[in-house]
């Protein structure tokens, strides 16, 4: 049988890994009850070694530069970046042109998008890009810039940026690492933060999609500030004095309350 210390030592290996692993993963990767696992996350959170989250546990916050891979961002929060997704999705009409980064939630959005008539897609995501590829219309047109591969599978950098020079599309659908009202949209990677801001002077309009988790969360570089953002979406899981604020720093908040019964939005 494993000490606890050697549990603790396994689990961090793991969330640093991956960035975020899940309670009934641990259990099976080290042969011990879910109670023994939250047991030994409890310790690691005390020492303010990892971040609980709903089903598993990831690297915290402070962590700036740390980008978790696209596989583990993917299994956090699904049903508020669904719900974000959806919301976001209805601002799409056949005939325009959109903009879509790099991220998760951003990926949930394109599966909203496929069967959308006749549009054209901007995107640095390779999964957004296969998700067309593999389950969208024939009507719709998919432009994939090039650039360095980031953990996210974003492209990004100076060939990503080159390509989105003369480009100009209707909606640029954003995803961020982090927000906060004083550093505004902030990610763990330099270049992708220079591609995001490419991104966003091609566009006409700037949605952001942002779930809670992302609240208070300051990465590396800053990507734009919260008064370049059009409309800015996220779950009804941000606090109320957080919707508050940003409410009087974006254009327009929409607060998604989204279930598998229905769905309503919230305009701030």
């Amino acid at each position: 049988m494993m000490l606890a210390r050697q549990r603790q030592q396994v689990i961090l290996d793991e969330v640093t890994a991956h960035g975020a692993v899940k309670v009934v993963d641990l259990g099976a990767t080290l042969g011990v009850s879910d109670m023994t696992i939250r047991r030994d996350i409890n310790e690691l959170v005390e020492q303010g070694l990892v971040e609980r989250v709903h089903g598993g546990v990831t690297l915290p916050r402070s962590a700036s530069v740390h980008e978790p891979g696209f596989s583990a961002k993917s299994e956090l929060d699904r049903e508020a970046k669904r719900a974000i997704a959806r919301a976001a999705a209805r601002l799409v009409r056949p005939g325009t042109s959109v903009g879509i980064s790099g991220g998760t939630t951003t990926h949930a959005l394109a599966r909203e998008l496929l069967d959308v008539p006749d549009i054209t897609v901007v995107t640095n995501s390779l999964p957004v890009a296969d998700a067309f590829h593999e389950g969208g219309r024939d009507d719709q047109t998919i432009l994939l810039t090039g650039g360095q591969r980031t953990p996210s599978f974003a492209l990004v950098g100076p060939l990503t940026v080159a390509a989105l020079r003369g480009i100009h599309v209707d909606m640029l659908f954003l995803g961020t690492h982090g927000m906060g009202i004083d550093s505004g949209l902030t990610c763990p990677n330099l270049m992708e933060a220079q591609t995001n801001q490419a991104l966003v002077a091609s566009s006409r309009r700037v949605v952001v999609l942002a779930d809670h988790t992302k609240w208070g969360v300051t990465a590396l570089a800053n990507t734009i500030p919260l008064s370049d953002v059009d409309i800015l979406i996220t779950d009804a899981g941000l606090e109320r004095a957080a919707q508050e604020s940003l409410a009087d720093h974006v254009g327009d908040l929409v607060v998604t309350r989204e279930n598998l019964e229905g769905s309503t939005d919230d305009r701030a």
